[in-house]
């Protein structure tokens, strides 16, 4: 994708996710959104969703991507959002990192109650079963990056009812 630092690692299923980053997440738990990241393409300014969103937390920064059906990757502080996205000379649009979402920006501030790792488990048969969401619960709301079927999707609000919830300890 061109982006600094970008390494994804790709995960399946709820246990992978788990035992790979819960303890990680939920020690962000107490700290304060102090920044985010999303590329968006310089010509129309829309948000390229198939890219990570980029999350800091007191001065510790997550990573999250989806991929496919059922990929999660979870990065920590390895991306650069202050370089420039490259290898994107043959597409008609420029991607660049941007620092301004209406659906992010009310959180900018507010402190981290807790972060939970959401499973799509609806009772009907559905292709997005088993696909793994990160959910961040602030003062006043929740933040949620989910599987948008092969990109990430932000949802803010309560979660969808097929979500089963695993909170994260500390």
């Amino acid at each position: 994708m061109g982006i600094s630092g970008f390494e994804p690692s790709f995960l399946v299923g709820i246990e992978a996710v788990r035992q790979a980053h819960a303890s990680r997440l939920a020690a962000l738990a107490g700290g304060r959104l102090t920044g985010f990241a999303l590329v968006r393409f310089v010509e129309d300014g829309d948000w390229f969703a198939d890219c990570p969103v980029v999350l800091d937390i007191d001065g510790l920064q997550v990573e999250i991507c989806h991929s496919k059906l059922d990929e999660l990757s979870i990065g920590w502080n390895t991306i650069d959002t202050s370089a420039a996205i490259t290898g994107w000379e043959w597409f008609e649009l420029t991607p660049q990192w941007s620092h301004s979402d209406e659906r992010l920006e009310p959180f900018i501030g507010q402190e981290l109650r807790e972060v939970a790792l959401l499973e799509w488990r609806p009772a009907d048969r559905d292709l997005a079963a088993g696909t793994v969401a990160v959910e961040f619960a602030f003062t006043e709301g929740c933040l949620r990056i989910v599987n948008g079927l092969d990109e990430n999707r932000i949802e803010i609000g309560t979660a969808h009812p097929d979500y089963i919830r695993h909170r994260l300890g500390r």
